[in-house]
């Protein structure tokens, strides 16, 4: 008899284990090896308009490439000025690519690669923010190439955050297509860091016809997907506003942004590569993959109306 419980307590373990043993969608090796570039000490804190920057741009570029994006114009390099807490950049760069669908209906994937800089002699590395974002911008990119989406796809590398969102209003305001085309903003800014294995989903408040789809994104064995973080009452710990899906809201284009909460690094020279969790944030971003993935799946009307005005 305890030999039977013993198989059948066995069995049951292995049915709840099964239910995390998803399909993996990204190379958790390459994924970890390009938020390290991006975060490396050569790079300063990829500040708008250093050199620390012009090598983060550089480095996205190459794996734009790798990953064999179609450029808009044969070019991935899309410049604006920017201007902002006593910087110029007269040449800004959004750096965007896409994959072609079925349709030229488009999702947007959004991940900003600039970060602070240095302050006081130190390198403020955005190993989280955003260095993990672009690097789970990158890894769905080369999912989706492998495997053709219904939706075109852009994957935009957008400049210009840390200083007031510009990245994401400059796309918006010379976009490679027409903004009636654009079904849905995916933005993604700190994913990395969670010692709880949370990963936020933001926006289906205003978006509620999101909420079903993100509902079916299954746990992964180290990430689980929650949704929140998008109500007015909620006051600084509603996101509505704090990163580039913002510029999309305003304009109603429907966003879902992830991201996980704030931690002790956010914004500290302890943001470093060597704090990420490296078992946590290729989950997470497989989370984002899989709702991508049920985005093309379902196919729903994505255009739908926002439950308040906008801004």
């Amino acid at each position: 008899m305890k030999r039977h419980l013993s198989f059948v307590f066995l069995f049951v373990c292995a049915l709840q284990l099964s239910a995390f043993a998803q399909k993996s969608v990204l190379d958790s090796q390459v994924l970890l090896r390009d938020v390290q570039v991006l975060a490396a000490d050569s790079m300063a804190g990829r500040l708008s308009g250093t050199e620390g920057n012009r090598m983060a741009q550089e480095y996205i570029e190459k794996r734009f490439n790798e990953i064999g994006l179609q450029a808009y114009n044969n070019n991935y390099r899309h410049t604006f000025r920017l201007e902002g807490r006593s910087v110029v950049v007269e040449e800004a760069i959004n750096l965007i690519g896409f994959i072609p669908g079925k349709t030229d209906k488009t999702i947007v994937l959004t991940a900003h690669y600039d970060h602070v800089g240095v302050r006081k002699g130190e390198i403020y590395n955005g190993a989280d923010d955003n260095a993990s974002g672009v690097g789970a911008l990158l890894a769905a990119a080369a999912y989706f190439k492998k495997n053709k989406p219904y939706y075109t796809l852009i994957f935009a590398a957008l400049d210009g955050e840390e200083l007031g969102l510009q990245g994401a209003n400059a796309f918006l305001e010379n976009p490679p297509l027409a903004l009636d085309l654009i079904q849905l903003n995916v933005n993604m800014d700190m994913l990395s860091l969670n010692d709880k294995g949370e990963l936020y989903a933001s926006g289906a408040y205003h978006y509620p016809a999101f909420l079903p789809l993100l509902q079916q994104v299954k746990p992964r064995q180290q990430a689980r997907l929650l949704t929140g973080h998008d109500r007015p009452e909620q006051g600084k710990n509603d996101w509505t506003r704090q990163s580039d899906h913002y510029q999309f809201h305003k304009r109603q284009i429907p966003f879902i942004y992830f991201g996980v909460e704030d931690h002790p690094h956010y914004h500290k020279p302890t943001d470093v590569y060597e704090n990420i969790n490296p078992t946590f944030y290729p989950d997470a971003a497989a989370l984002v993959i899989d709702f991508v993935k049920l985005l093309n799946k379902k196919r729903p009307s994505l255009r739908v109306t926002t439950s308040e005005t906008g801004a």
